[in-house]
């Protein structure tokens, strides 16, 4: 390896990123990376205040950025949210599925509303998002769709069985996708962050955000940063010979 090719592994110059719950969070330290690293940035939220406060922030970091309101649990506006980037930036090379609900019943008392929404947030939109995205991701030249997921996907989930079959769903079709997708030339891969110190965690009792925390190797909360160096791999360059994969991000918990 050259010393060009080593500075292009983590280069996303000229490139046109999508992400997903993209105003907070993990969604936000990542839009924030992917424009550091020279790509065009579409933040997708639900709220349009939102949207566009984040979208002048990755401005001011010195990146192209706009913001487009869209709930991804509204079929409409996963379309509506693709044709708005196209028209701006010209092209989709990389999908971010970050937007997540952590919707928690126990089972006994789930009802009809909590798991359709569940579905509708955590595994429809992000399916029917891909499929929308596809005609331009083949026809892309680094296309890479990464799916974040959950560790608990693979681990007992009491109270949070909904949002942890959906994730479950979500790391089976991204393996699907990857199969489907190999001869389009996309890469198609998962992240599966442990507990990390968002808003979604902080609404835990503290009782709960101990407990993860005590699972960990590690003994603490990842801050969303960390989930930049895994997510850049898996769709940068740099994992050009990665696809179908899930990578977890959890401090060492997940194989205890």
């Amino acid at each position: 390896m050259d010393r060009s090719s080593f500075e292009a592994l983590f280069d996303m110059t000229d490139r046109t990123v999508i992400v997903t719950g993209g105003t907070r969070g993990i969604g936000l330290a990542l839009a924030e990376a992917y424009v550091l690293a020279g790509a065009r940035v579409v933040v997708a939220s639900r709220k349009a205040d939102a949207c566009e406060r984040t979208a002048e922030h990755l401005r001011e970091l010195g990146g192209q950025a706009i913001g487009v309101p869209t709930h991804m649990g509204a079929v409409e506006d996963l379309g509506a949210l693709v044709a708005r980037t196209v028209e701006e930036f010209g092209g989709i090379d990389v999908l971010v599925n970050n937007a997540a609900n952590p919707l928690a019943q126990p089972l006994g008392q789930l009802t009809v509303e909590a798991l359709t929404k569940s579905f509708e947030v955590n595994l429809r939109g992000p399916v029917l998002l891909v499929q929308e995205a596809l005609p331009h991701l083949r026809v892309s030249e680094h296309a890479a769709v990464l799916n974040l997921v959950s560790t608990g996907a693979f681990l007992f989930a009491p109270l949070l069985s909904i949002y942890a079959s959906m994730k479950a769903a979500m790391m089976s079709f991204t393996r699907s996708m990857a199969a489907e997708f190999v001869h389009d030339g996309i890469r198609v891969n998962a992240l599966a962050p442990g507990p990390v110190d968002t808003d979604m965690m902080r609404n835990n009792p503290q009782e709960a955000i101990d407990h993860m925390i005590g699972t960990t190797l590690l003994g603490r909360l990842a801050s969303a940063d960390e989930m930049v160096g895994p997510a850049l791999l898996l769709t940068s360059d740099a994992g050009s010979y990665l696809t179908g994969q899930v990578i977890i991000v959890d401090g060492g918990g997940t194989p205890r």
